[in-house]
């Protein structure tokens, strides 16, 4: 995926400045920075649902994961799930409800699931939906840390099965070192960093690779 000079502004505001940076394709990309570093915007610009300046290629078929579920509240676990697949693909619903750890709330209403089971069910749509590339919200901000290390792990298994493009907005320097290749750095609307970590996702949720402690440092500086 490519981005050129990726330019937004609210009125007198600038959110994106010149904002130009390659997306490795299969590849898992973190977008950093703190709040109204312009992350939020650069990922409804990939998604299209902005007008802005500039150019953005490779990206094709989009699924969206929001940082909270966004279950329809009167449909079950696995309508929620069926809202995104054509009849043909229903048989795919079971298979992944058991492999984010819902089977047997199959039938449960989201009044009826935990905070965690409601993000698992939104994680299990995400996957679901036909896509090329799936964008990512913060997703895991909201959760207690062993929730956290959990759906990450989730998150980086079900990547793992078809590899596809994700780019990942988080404001935590820890989250963006456990579960991306690559991490872009943005302050202000502009892009000013970008940093690679060593092997795949997950990474050890204990550990603190220097790439980490890089980040930190350029964080601090902005």
């Amino acid at each position: 995926m490519k981005l050129t000079h990726i330019t937004k502004k609210y009125g007198g505001t600038v959110a994106l400045d010149d904002v130009t940076a390659e997306l490795s394709e299969g590849k898992i990309t973190a977008v950093l920075g703190e709040s109204g570093a312009g992350k939020t915007t650069l990922l409804n610009v990939i998604a299209g649902n902005l007008h802005y300046e500039g150019s953005v290629e490779g990206v094709g078929k989009v699924s969206y994961l929001f940082q909270s579920p966004k279950l329809l509240p009167n449909l079950t676990a696995e309508d929620n799930l069926k809202l995104v697949l054509v009849k043909e693909d229903f048989h795919k619903i079971q298979p992944m409800l058991e492999k984010v750890g819902l089977k047997g709330k199959e039938k449960a209403y989201p009044r009826q699931l935990s905070g965690g089971e409601k993000q698992r069910v939104a994680i299990a749509r995400a996957f679901l939906f036909p896509h090329d590339v799936l964008l990512m919200d913060e997703p895991f901000s909201s959760l207690d840390l062993s929730l956290k290390r959990s759906l990450i792990s989730l998150t980086a298994a079900l990547w793992r099965e078809k590899r596809e493009t994700v780019v990942f907005v988080t404001h935590d320097v820890h989250e963006a070192a456990l579960l991306s290749h690559t991490a872009i750095l943005l302050s202000k609307g502009k892009a000013v960093a970008e940093v690679g970590f060593e092997g795949e996702p997950p990474r050890d949720f204990f550990s603190h690779p220097k790439e980490e402690e890089r980040l930190v440092r350029l964080l601090m500086q902005e």
